[in-house]
């Protein structure tokens, strides 16, 4: 089978659909967000990528904080609504009935909702183009308790996380392997 070409674009999927949100707790802004992820394990560091005509982009600059909120099936109606629509014209926490969650260390609100938020302090600006990267510091990770299993561990595969490919949102959550399983040593038969 032979592959066709196509021109460079940005066609690394699946990606994360996450909801980022900005501003404080009178003055706030939901975004859909895809292009984000980790830039470093020690410390904690995480991007996303920002048009710099977009709503939340100021109010990201000027406090230099964000939340990073998780998707799921629950919020795939949200995370596209949010993605269309600007903070300018919608209160996007009253549209969609989502409701705002005090941080720990950040001044912006959190998404309740989210099985998972992330507050981040930006330590950098990149500018690329079109976009520009807010890279910052993972403060704190607020996970739902519900998806905490006996042994006190996260269970993501309860998330039912979305993600982002080619202009579509995908239901994730089914596990086919782990790391390390394909040098793992088998167990031997008693």
């Amino acid at each position: 089978m032979a592959k066709v070409m196509w021109k460079p674009g940005t066609f690394i999927y699946p990606v994360p659909a996450v909801l980022v949100t900005s501003g404080n707790m009178e003055k706030s802004n939901i975004m859909t967000v895809a292009w984000t992820g980790i830039l470093n394990t020690n410390p904690a560091l995480v991007y996303v990528s920002i048009r710099p005509e977009r709503y939340s982009y100021n109010l990201i600059k000027q406090s230099m904080e964000f939340g990073i909120n998780l998707t799921n099936e629950n919020l795939v109606y949200a995370t596209d609504w949010c993605g269309v629509k600007s903070g300018k014209n919608f209160d996007k926490f009253e549209e969609m009935k989502l409701t705002k969650e005090k941080g720990n260390f950040i001044k912006c609100p959190l998404i309740a909702e989210s099985p998972v938020s992330v507050e981040c302090k930006v330590i950098e600006i990149k500018e690329y183009g079109s976009h520009h990267t807010f890279v910052a510091e993972v403060l704190s990770i607020n996970a739902d308790e519900k998806y905490i299993d006996e042994k006190g561990a996260f269970d993501i595969s309860k998330c039912n996380l979305i993600s982002y490919q080619n202009g579509g949102y995908y239901a994730t959550g089914k596990k086919i392997g782990k790391f390390g399983y394909s040098v793992e040593k088998k167990k031997a038969k008693r």
